[in-house]
């Protein structure tokens, strides 16, 4: 048996997006920050421990270091931000 795909929103959500073009509308809008950086706040934070943290307590930081530091808190933020998108997904008609 195939899985069935969600069909409705999130509960208590007004937003929805039925194509990849609105999706990245919503989130060049911030649709998606409110949540997304509640996620990427504390877990890039410890990615840049885990992975930064020596070379940048030690003083030794370069331009590199902050780079991926800065990518630490991306990345999080963009994977929640999709599954912020991915509540909220509604089929074309048609899609099966």
């Amino acid at each position: 048996m195939a899985a069935q795909r969600r069909t409705r929103p999130a509960a208590g959500s007004a937003v929805q997006w039925r194509t990849w073009p609105e999706a990245l509308g919503l989130f060049l809008r911030g649709a998606t920050a409110g949540v997304a950086w509640r996620i990427a706040l504390p877990v890039g934070t410890i990615l840049t421990l885990v992975n930064q943290g020596g070379v940048i307590l030690a003083g030794k930081a370069t331009t590199m270091t902050w780079i991926r530091t800065g990518t630490n808190y991306c990345v999080p933020f963009c994977v929640s931000s999709l599954g912020w998108l991915a509540a909220r997904r509604v089929e074309r008609d048609g899609d099966a």
